[in-house]
């Protein structure tokens, strides 16, 4: 019998090659390598890549120059396809409702960039607190009155972060492993916002408080931390900021789409933030010149999850979310199960 075939965008294997080996026993590989949207969509219509029943994306930098996956994409999938394990934790650029509806289960691998995400977010939680932008400025400007400057004067704005409130939203893996690190090494109180509670297991290891109503929470913490995928919505506007304590700090390590940028803007010029570290931006890879100037925003390009153990494993959990779902009927990190409908 034909082995059914299997849709492998973007660049080849690197690491696990072992594990490929088996997926190209159990299937027939067709690549779609690099194509953009016009080329892709025509291919899927005179159906070059066959009938296949699994889409594979190791990797973010590759396989998604196709762009936004939404109907234009997903209604012409052949109805053969059952399953899309794609890299990396976010999954903004695909509509996982309108593939649920086709009959396909989507799959992220989140938990490949756990560590490296919260790694970067702790080190930006840091920054707002020292302001290492700053210090990092005056360092580069290879000016002596700029370096003692602020070599005397930044104390005047800085804390550390000891014993200080850390609310986070979305408590979720990476969010949770920020928990971790933060209440371990720093002694930090957690608090947090979800759409559910966590288990009292999970709260007691970091010591966590749940705030079901998220402006309940936000009075409390000294520092913000949004770590909660991009649903549609922004979570962090105006009326967030506001109700903050005057001098917090903020965190952004999920999606730039999460936060209004000119409340938060507002919010830094106002001295209602104090300072910010930021990850991700509404417009990327455009960015807003007023944050990149400001002395007291710690910025960087949208790079939390890029390093060689988030890629190894993201390349690894796709291969094992396909094996999973046509071998026992349970891919691992399935995100939009909600609205599959069951045959």
């Amino acid at each position: 019998m034909a082995k059914p075939i299997l849709l492998h965008c973007g660049d080849d294997i690197k690491w696990n090659k072992e594990l490929y080996k088996k997926i190209q026993d159990k299937f027939e590989i067709r690549r779609s390598y690099s194509m953009n949207r016009a080329d892709f969509i025509k291919a899927l219509k005179d159906k070059t890549f066959g009938d296949f029943v699994a889409i594979y994306r190791p990797f973010w930098p590759t396989g998604g120059e196709m762009g936004r996956w939404d109907s234009e994409l997903i209604d012409i999938l052949p109805k053969s396809c059952k399953i899309y394990a794609s890299s990396a934790a976010g999954f903004d650029w695909v509509d996982v409702k309108r593939l649920a509806e086709r009959g396909v289960i989507y799959c992220n691998a989140a938990a490949a960039c756990t560590e490296s995400v919260a790694d970067a977010g702790i080190w930006h939680m840091i920054g707002t607190f020292r302001l290492t932008r700053w210090a990092e400025q005056a360092a580069e400007s290879c000016d002596p009155k700029q370096f003692f400057d602020t070599h005397n004067g930044i104390a005047l704005y800085t804390t550390d972060p000891l014993g200080k409130k850390l609310g986070i939203i979305g408590l979720g893996r990476i969010g949770y492993r920020i928990a971790q690190k933060a209440y371990l090494a720093f002694g930090m109180k957690i608090l947090y916002n979800d759409i559910r509670q966590m288990s009292e297991d999970v709260e007691k290891s970091v010591e966590a408080t749940y705030y079901e109503k998220l402006d309940e929470m936000l009075p409390q913490v000294d520092c913000l931390v949004v770590a909660t995928p991009f649903g549609g919505d922004q979570v962090v506007t105006h009326d967030t900021f506001a109700k903050m304590k005057q001098g917090s700090r903020f965190v952004n390590i999920a999606r730039g789409k999460l936060v209004n940028e000119d409340a938060l803007i507002e919010a830094l010029e106002s001295g209602k933030l104090s300072s910010a570290g930021l990850d991700v931006f509404f417009d990327e890879p455009n960015m807003n010149k007023k944050l990149v100037g400001m002395r007291n925003v710690q910025i960087t390009a949208h790079t939390a999850g890029a390093s060689i153990d988030s890629h190894m494993g993201f390349e690894t959990m796709g291969m094992e979310n396909i094996l999973g779902f046509f071998e026992n009927g349970k891919p691992i990190s399935p995100v939009n199960l909600q609205w599959l409908k069951k045959e």
